[in-house]
């Protein structure tokens, strides 16, 4: 009982500091430190170390040696190295779909991808919650992030790989961060009509629309 309790504290710190990275309130190279996050957290320092140790797995923190645990960089490196793995995913997931389906996938196959847009689609208008799209104030981002990771994951899911599959939602966290920074290059209309494009053209143009795409966001964050 005591270890499951343990494990629910160092879930729930892990989350709260998630969100902080997520949200941008702690910047790229902040300090994560122990002991001032035991204090604001209200747990032991073994705790946090626990929770730091998941953040870093899921390369939202960094730990280095003499110089502790710090908020992940998205530098130019970072946005290579994970767009190039997100498009060998992506890109061989698109293909083994289409050899399913050829130029006409089914719209069961296409829902899921659809359902995230649509779910977009509602935060632009507001939610249900009062709140336009006025340079993006008011919107929830946090959710606009962990949707653009769904449709992501729902295309790659597409393919019925498991393999694939596994290695795209090992990707979660670093997914969400990507959107955090590429935020200041649209607003969530953007976003989705971007997205829609895409989902319209992949049963034609397969894994040339996904690099098209990918590549479009590497330039944005790497300004080539």
């Amino acid at each position: 009982m005591a270890s499951a309790t343990t494990g629910t504290t160092v879930d729930r710190v892990a989350d709260l500091i998630r969100a902080e990275i997520l949200s941008g309130v702690l910047a790229p190279d902040t300090p994560l430190r122990e002991e001032a996050a035991a204090e604001q957290f209200g747990v032991s320092r073994h705790t946090v170390r626990a929770a730091f140790q998941r953040l870093v797995a899921e390369r939202l923190a960094v730990a280095e040696a003499y110089r502790g645990v710090r908020v992940a960089s998205f530098d130019r490196a970072h946005v290579i190295a994970l767009q190039q793995l997100r498009a060998a995913l992506e890109v061989e997931a698109v293909r083994i779909v289409g050899e399913r389906h050829g130029e006409a996938w089914p719209d069961e196959v296409l829902a899921p991808a659809r359902a995230t847009l649509d779910a977009l689609d509602r935060l632009a208008d507001g939610g249900g919650d009062g709140y336009p799209d006025d340079a993006g104030e008011g919107i929830d981002w946090l959710e606009v992030e962990r949707l653009h990771a769904e449709f992501h994951h729902a295309i790659v899911a597409a393919s019925a790989s498991p393999r694939i599959i596994e290695a795209h939602a090992a990707l979660g966290s670093e997914l969400l961060l990507f959107l955090l920074h590429v935020r200041p290059h649209y607003t969530l209309d953007t976003l989705i009509e971007e997205h829609r494009a895409l989902l319209d053209e992949l049963p034609t143009r397969g894994g040339d629309a996904v690099r098209e795409h990918l590549e479009h966001s590497t330039r944005l964050l790497i300004g080539a």
